[in-house]
């Protein structure tokens, strides 16, 4: 076997699997928040997402902060903490509660504090001691499909970035930069492309992370660094519908069925022929919520002999019926606060 490339990111393999991924998740930035914080403040953000509140269109939602100016220590739930300073990019994939703070405060909920602005999309917060100013741009992801996208589940709980990071590259420091002016010159129609930014931020962030991790790594964006786990996976994507068997499978990335099962579940934990069913499942899920075909026409062309295989399939990966998943089930309500003027973080607090 030869060796991992040094950065996926940099030289993504011929097809752009990540790419092929990323395809099959609907992503929409929404919800843009404008934040003033002087020091001492210390904020409490609870978790997003509770079927009991219109906080997101879709089931999943994950959060950006960026750090514009200042600094702040920034800790998730699991304990997980981070000094971030400006120039920092966080994304939070599970919008799990967290806490912000600068100095000695009290922590205040973030629902206490938060304002609509005076221009159209954007909220916003200013709250703290009137010592040093650490202000954020912050935006959300929201995507159905994401919730049982393998990838998705291979992040971390925090992820942060530097946006003037020279690696970085001119492409993320440009969209932060454009991003940051057009909230604080909002026009018609900014809100469109203020979400077009942020699904560009998450894809960025995303090949970036698969490009860093270091060998032996666990997990989908690891499976895409390994030359044959990520061969394999290419031509999975590139023809989901076909009969595939291992063997077939082993043969045109050129191993054995022995060591494609090995370096499989070494790396994502599962034999081929599982990735291959959520992977169809996923892009099965895409056509059915935003498209008009008949069921039993996705079931065939998703490589099932019949409705009732795919039915079942479907179930056993989303726990819902593809009826009901073409429906609307596994949304929450309606993103009431971008069509009725609600707060984001109404009535999130436990």
């Amino acid at each position: 076997m030869t060796g991992t490339p040094p950065s996926f990111a940099d030289r993504p393999p011929p097809g752009d699997v990540l790419a092929d991924m990323l395809r099959a998740v609907r992503l929409t930035g929404a919800i843009f928040l404008k934040a003033s914080f002087t020091e001492p403040f210390g904020i409490l953000s609870p978790q997003r997402y509770d079927s009991s509140i219109p906080m997101a269109h879709l089931r999943h939602v994950s959060i950006f902060h960026y750090v514009a100016t200042g600094g702040c220590t920034i800790e998730i739930a699991g304990g997980v903490r981070r000094e971030l300073q400006a120039g920092d990019l966080v994304l939070l994939p599970f919008a799990a509660e967290h806490k912000l703070w600068r100095g000695e405060a009290e922590l205040v909920p973030a629902s206490s504090i938060v304002n609509r602005d005076s221009r159209e999309g954007v909220w916003s917060f200013t709250h703290g001691g009137g010592g040093t100013e650490t202000r954020f741009v912050c935006g959300f992801i929201e995507s159905a499909e994401m919730m049982f996208a393998p990838m998705f589940h291979s992040l971390p709980e925090m992820l942060v970035d530097r946006a003037d990071d020279e690696a970085v590259g001119s492409g993320i420091a440009a969209t932060i930069d454009s991003l940051v002016a057009k909230v604080d010159t909002l026009t018609p129609g900014a809100e469109v492309i203020l979400g077009r930014m942020m699904e560009l931020l998450f894809i960025e962030l995303l090949r970036r992370y698969a490009g860093r991790l270091p060998e032996g790594s666990r997990g989908l964006l690891a499976a895409l660094n390994d030359p044959l786990v990520g061969r394999a996976l290419q031509l999975l994507q590139a023809d989901p519908a076909r009969r595939w068997t291992t063997d077939d499978l082993a043969r045109e990335a050129g191993a054995s069925r022995t060591v494609l099962g090995e370096r499989f579940n070494a790396v994502l934990g599962k034999p081929p022929i599982d990735y291959l069913t959520s992977w169809r499942i996923q892009l099965a899920a895409d056509r059915l919520r935003n498209g008009r075909d008949a069921i039993a026409r996705i079931a065939i062309d998703s490589g099932y002999e019949s409705e009732a295989a795919f039915n079942r399939a479907f179930k056993r990966v989303t726990g819902l019926t593809p009826g009901r998943w073409r429906e609307g089930g596994g949304d929450s309500p309606s993103l009431m606060p971008l069509q009725f003027g609600r707060s984001p973080f109404s009535g999130a607090e436990s």
